[in-house]
């Protein structure tokens, strides 16, 4: 059997880009599987939710949103630190670059290692990667809760760190008034997980049941389709848990009995391929997946920063 390529080395494929309205001035940017964005319209003031890889592919997602309107960036908002998420941030020209203090912690320790790695895995999101700066650097963060007034009648925006999830870092963006919750990648909806950087345990019970009692009504998560409705969003929500709950039995089981890093994977890709095998980076995303989790049942706390080097070992030793 032939070798799998590397990651998502091979996906070279254009993704059609949506936008969606969601409300009165709030928009969602979906596109096949790859990262989705949002915007928020405050009174005189645009909040956008995260930047994609390098700022030319932010500025096709801007020309789409200018066309819904032409406010100005106040607030730029990461969910998180990973690069496919961050790098594009200085085609917004935003005022404030607004993440949680943990994010901002995060592009210190492994901001550099990270660009690189996600390169490697994905180079055909990082359209012109010329065009990059350098890190994107936060410059307002906060601990736990941040409220955005936006203005006349439109209520505020809640950011808030619900817990350690796909990151140590992850916020939400909550809008009360709306019901309109984006919700990074810490719930995918009809998308594979990536893993490789989260709090598996953490994650699947206190998290994922702190944005569920949000009780939103639409939900965008970091990849997949926007979530409509209780029912799907808490299917959404559900479909997130079930995965990493799956690879707790597989990669526990194996962990437990002194098996390999390679039984675990394979058990797990047996349990989990049936039902997510289809959807977009679950062959991508899985070996790295099973790593870190290995890792937590081996006593590693915080995760093994990723580098290209150490994908490529990963990968041959899991999915070759």
């Amino acid at each position: 059997m032939a070798a799998k390529s590397f990651a998502s080395s091979a996906d070279l494929g254009v993704k059609e880009q949506t936008l969606e309205v969601l409300a009165d001035g709030v928009y969602a940017l979906t596109a096949e599987g790859d990262p989705n964005l949002g915007a928020i319209e405050g009174e005189d003031f645009l909040v956008c939710f995260e930047a994609l890889a390098t700022p030319v592919a932010a500025r096709r997602w801007l020309a789409k949103l200018r066309e819904h309107t032409d406010k100005p960036v106040r607030y730029l908002v990461l969910s998180h630190y990973h690069a496919v998420r961050v790098l594009g941030a200085s085609a917004f020209d935003a005022e404030v670059i607004v993440s949680s203090e943990q994010t901002k912690g995060l592009i210190a320790e492994r901001g550099q290692q990270d660009w690189e790695s996600e390169y490697g895995r994905m180079p055909r999101l990082f359209e012109e990667p010329e065009s990059i700066p350098g890190l994107t650097w936060p410059t307002m963060t906060f601990r736990d809760k941040l409220t955005i007034d936006l203005g006349g009648d439109r209520g505020d925006l809640v950011l808030e760190h619900v817990g350690r999830g796909h990151t140590e870092g992850d916020i939400v963006a909550w809008l009360p008034q709306h019901k309109i919750m984006f919700a990074g990648d810490l719930v995918e909806s009809q998308a594979a997980l990536y893993t490789g950087d989260a709090f598996h345990f953490d994650w699947a019970a206190g998290t994922l049941d702190r944005v569920k009692a949000f009780g939103a009504e639409q939900l965008v998560g970091g990849r997949g389709k926007i979530a409509r409705g209780r029912d799907e969003v808490d299917a959404a929500v559900e479909q997130t848990r079930s995965f990493l709950t799956t690879m707790h039995d597989t990669v526990g089981t194996a962990h437990r009995a002194g098996g390999t890093l390679k039984d675990a994977f394979d058990a797990t890709h047996a349990a989990l391929a049936p039902t997510f095998g289809h959807w977009p980076i679950f062959e991508h995303c899985l070996p790295f997946d099973v790593s870190r989790l290995w890792d937590e049942f081996s006593g590693v706390e915080r995760p093994v920063i990723w580098t290209a080097e150490r994908d490529r070992q990963v990968w041959d030793q899991l999915q070759s």
